[in-house]
């Protein structure tokens, strides 16, 4: 089974993925497949555009977890979605070094709930489940992603809204 571990940059899935790894679960680190698809490099913001239809689509299946921001482009099995508040994902970000456009582009892409659209628009709603990362501890997410894997927790998604945030970001 090919489980999906997505959410904007800041929302915790390199720190939950390091712990699935410690517990023996297989983890690929998307981050390590993009390369071969990097189109050019957005100086201004600091980041790589990627044609990620091209890599969804000549990438293979993978028994285990993948982690990264573009895990629910893929046909995984079972998809988590990691959220975190937009004031505290602005702190999360801070000390990265990112440039204020970065920071302010992922702030806006979790206030506006992209990740999650783009999440709905591909899966089937069993197929989804969001975890709120603003206040709850890694031990925890990864308790509640291995529960809804297992089958022992229902999908659930949709009931953050972060709107009263969006004013903040705009």
């Amino acid at each position: 089974m090919m489980i999906g571990i997505t959410g904007t940059p800041g929302c915790g899935k390199t720190s939950v993925a390091e712990l699935l790894r410690e517990m023996g679960h297989p983890v690929l680190d998307l981050k390590t497949t993009v390369a071969p698809f990097v189109l050019e490099h957005d100086d201004e913001s600091g980041s790589d555009v990627v044609d990620v239809d091209a890599w969804a689509d000549a990438f293979p299946y993978t028994d285990g977890f993948v982690e990264g921001a573009f895990a629910h482009y893929l046909p995984c099995d079972k998809i988590v979605i990691l959220r975190c508040r937009p004031d505290v994902l602005r702190e999360r970000l801070a000390p990265r070094g990112y440039s204020e456009e970065k920071i302010n582009e992922n702030v806006e892409a979790e206030a506006l709930d992209v990740i999650l659209i783009e999440t709905v628009d591909a899966f089937a709603s069993e197929q989804i489940y969001e975890i709120d990362t603003t206040s709850t501890d890694r031990e925890s997410v990864v308790r509640s992603i291995i529960s809804f894997v297992k089958g022992e927790s229902p999908a659930s998604f949709g009931s953050l809204d972060w709107s009263e945030y969006i004013a903040d970001v705009l």
